[in-house]
């Protein structure tokens, strides 16, 4: 099985929520605390990526790590988004150990539904893939899903080169690069809560 670590992006300001989310209970746990429990059962090592992790590392598992992100030189207290948290983790996870992993598992911290299960089996689906990939997500409506899927850790010199052009949307590159569709998708998986109604139709949902 090809080896892979997960990386959960927890930078945001989480502005339209008022609060900050990763936090925010869901059941007995906290976001966080869910989607790290979620990325141990389906991967070799998870690692939170964030620019406070004093704020989460009370609440989580030692097994979890930290990689920092660095703040936004232009602007106090704003961070680059996930393309600029992307290339910091690719690069930390390739530097930091002898034996990198081939893939990395990119995850949002804020989607309550994510399955374990489900992730093992598209874990499972890597192997298979043609080395010209640099990337398996799920896509919907034409758009992919950049937070819920798999990078190859290859990815991240492409990714720089994009970087370097002074342009931060992960969407756009995806679109220019050869990315592998995950097939048969549960619409469900990617629910997120960005704001406090999000978090009311999940929580109406889940109650039904």
């Amino acid at each position: 099985m090809t080896s892979l670590a997960a990386v959960i992006l927890a930078g945001g300001r989480s502005s339209r929520m008022g609060r900050d989310k990763a936090l925010i209970a869901v059941g007995d746990e906290t976001l966080i605390q869910r989607t790290c429990r979620v990325a141990l059962q389906c991967t070799d090592g998870v690692y939170v990526v964030t620019p406070w992790p004093d704020r989460y590392r009370p609440a989580l598992p030692n097994t979890v790590g930290f990689i920092v992100e660095a703040p936004s030189p232009r602007q106090a207290g704003t961070f680059h988004g996930p393309l600029m948290a992307l290339i910091t983790s690719l690069s930390v996870l390739r530097a930091r150990q002898e034996d990198p992993p081939a893939w990395v598992l990119a995850l949002a911290c804020d989607m309550p539904n994510l399955s374990a299960a489900v992730l093992a089996t598209w874990r499972n689906q890597l192997d298979n893939l043609e080395p010209q990939y640099l990337a398996y997500l799920p896509k919907r409506q034409q758009r992919w899903e950049p937070l819920c899927g798999f990078y190859r850790v290859s990815a991240l010199d492409a990714l720089e080169q994009y970087a370097n052009t002074g342009r931060r949307s992960l969407q756009a590159w995806l679109n220019q690069q050869a990315i592998a569709p995950i097939p048969n998708i549960d619409e469900a998986m990617f629910a997120n809560v960005n704001t406090p109604s999000d978090l009311a139709e999940w929580q109406k949902t889940r109650d039904s």
